[in-house]
């Protein structure tokens, strides 16, 4: 057996050829570093944990926002991958089928819809031939179906802008029946308005213009009564056999000959403002604002001629309106409505220069080649250049409130294209504003 030369203990040598401690100390200072580079690790994993809960956080708070948005849109909205699955659906699409959600997710669209609507598959959407709107019925959770909808398709994109799949969204086509129905309703209401406020117009100058006739026909009338009186007892005395010197005196006193001399001036004064009443009353028959009369060909320049003098007569104010027209305007249409433009116009121009000093307004027509033009001019403040193309929109008005409508141009402007022409505006160097009206020459 072999014997050890050196006397330390075994444990105090290395057989690498060092020494146990050194060995140790080494170990350890791995180990120091391995479980600093674990800490590490634990420190970032942790890190993570925490940056990945706020974003799974964030992304549940961006899903509540999203779904919650969804169900307060009041349109439908359907969401279909490429092969016409539907992937998701709002609230609005579930209390119009009845469904419930789980039992429409990855159901074909076309299972869902009536076997009497369109197709609705992916291809036929986005064939630009067949249009992006439709009509359509779905089933209903009762076994019925639902009112009809008008839908519309947009095509949805993946992360790589390629067709994912197709979006639709839509609204039953009753509602929006409804709400064009009462649309519509408004809008003949106001219109209906408008009429009425022109008819006011037109009533207050033909009730001016009546009343001069029937002023001097009740005079006469009031006149003959009296003379009638002084005539029956004259011819009273007569019959009961008075004398001839009593009757002369009853002659004298009662004024017999002049009462007789002044009947036919009275007679024919009489007749003469009856007669203005029925020409009055005839043009009121002819210018009646219905639209059903079959169009005819009409003297304008008599038609303007009464519209004007009638607004003019209907004015409180110290305006002067010039008048200046052709002998004949002939154009074919109705004159009713074209009298309604015409009382417009000059309505119009009158309140454009109310309360101002020297205020004036001229209408003129003439015969052009072959067109009919009227003009309605004034001398107001005009029009601002950035109003001048709004005058003829609807509602629109520069008057105060509860003074206009915002629809009597507005009409004008359709009544003169319905007949061919056109209704411009423009504003006078001088100052004021110039409407022109352009008829074709019948």
């Amino acid at each position: 057996m072999a014997t050890r030369a050196d006397p330390r203990p075994l444990s105090a040598y290395d057989f690498a050829g060092g020494s146990v401690a050194d060995a140790n100390s080494a170990q350890e200072t791995a180990w120091i570093e391995v479980i600093k580079k674990m800490e590490e690790v634990y420190s970032d994993l942790i890190a993570y944990e925490v940056e990945l809960e706020e974003k799974n956080t964030a992304l549940e708070e961006a899903q509540r926002f999203i779904n919650s948005v969804l169900s307060a849109v009041s349109d439908i909205l359907i969401v279909c991958d490429q092969r016409g699955h539907i992937q998701q659906v709002n609230l609005a699409f579930l209390q119009l089928t009845g469904f419930a959600e789980v039992d429409l997710l990855d159901l074909a669209l076309d299972d869902l819809l009536s076997a009497d609507g369109p197709d609705l598959r992916l291809h036929h959407w986005l064939d630009s031939r067949t249009g992006g709107d439709r009509e359509a019925r779905f089933r209903s959770a009762g076994g019925g179906l639902t009112d009809p909808v008008a839908l519309n398709c947009a095509t949805r994109l993946d992360h790589r802008g390629l067709p994912a799949g197709i979006v639709l969204t839509g609204r039953p086509v009753g509602e929006l029946r409804r709400a064009y129905e009462a649309l519509k309703q408004a809008q003949a209401q106001l219109v209906q308005q408008e009429k009425m406020a022109s008819l006011g117009r037109l009533i207050a100058g033909v009730a001016h213009e009546l009343n001069n006739p029937i002023s001097f026909v009740y005079g006469n009338v009031h006149a003959l009564s009296k003379y009638a009186g002084r005539i029956t007892a004259y011819l009273d005395a007569i019959h009961g056999g008075c004398g001839e010197a009593e009757r002369e005196d009853l002659r004298r006193s009662l004024r017999i000959d002049e009462t007789l001399a002044d009947l036919p001036p009275l007679i024919d004064g009489t007749a003469e403002g009856a007669q203005r009443v029925a020409d009055i009353v005839r043009s009121l028959k002819r210018l009646s604002f219905s639209s059903s009369g079959a169009p005819d060909v009409f003297d304008l320049a008599e038609v303007v001629g009464k519209a004007v003098q009638w607004s003019a007569s209907g004015n409180r104010g110290k305006t002067a309106v010039g008048l200046e027209l052709a002998d004949k305007l002939p154009v074919h249409g109705n004159a009713g409505q074209l009298h309604q433009v015409i009382v417009n116009l000059v309505q119009n121009a009158l309140d454009a220069v109310a309360g101002r000093a020297g205020a004036h307004i001229a209408v003129t027509g003439a015969v052009t080649g072959k067109e009919v033009v009227i003009t309605v001019e004034d001398n107001g403040p005009g029009i601002a250049p950035d109003i001048l193309t709004k005058v003829f929109d609807p509602f629109f008005t520069t008057k105060p409130v509860g003074k206009g409508t915002g629809l009597g141009l507005w009409i004008s402007y359709g009544i003169v294209r319905d007949h061919g022409g056109a209704l411009e505006v423009t504003d006078r160097p001088s100052g004021g504003a110039r409407f022109t009206l352009r008829l074709p020459a019948a």
